[in-house]
């Protein structure tokens, strides 16, 4: 099946459980991938026979920027349900990345995947 990829789309929100996480924003990257029924958009080559790849990006931000989720893992699951509302995706995995979470890491990540059979 065709999957597209989104790779590290970036977003400000409040996350996480210590106070000094719930008075200012910090960076989350969003990594989402997504398996669809391409082939009309394939033969026709019309936006309308796609998925908008645009539109699921700008709606991420939105969920990820109007978030106040104590947990990462709550805001990924509230991620992947909204993309999931999309008949047409058969299949879709959402990784949220926080890179300042621990010190001494690069970043902690936590992915959700979900699929409709």
């Amino acid at each position: 099946m065709p999957i597209i990829r989104i790779h590290d789309l970036k977003a400000m929100t409040i996350i996480g459980v210590h106070p000094s996480e719930r008075i200012q924003k910090q960076a989350i990257r969003i990594n989402i991938v997504i398996q669809y029924d391409s082939s009309q958009a394939e033969k026709k080559d019309s936006l309308k026979d796609a998925l908008d790849y645009e539109f699921v990006a700008n709606m991420a931000v939105k969920v990820v920027q109007g978030s106040k989720c104590l947990l990462i893992e709550r805001l990924t699951s509230k991620l992947i349900n909204k993309i999931m509302m999309d008949k047409r995706i058969e299949n879709a995995s959402v990784c949220l990345v926080k890179p300042k979470a621990i010190a001494q890491a690069r970043c902690v990540s936590f992915e959700l995947s979900q699929s409709r059979n």
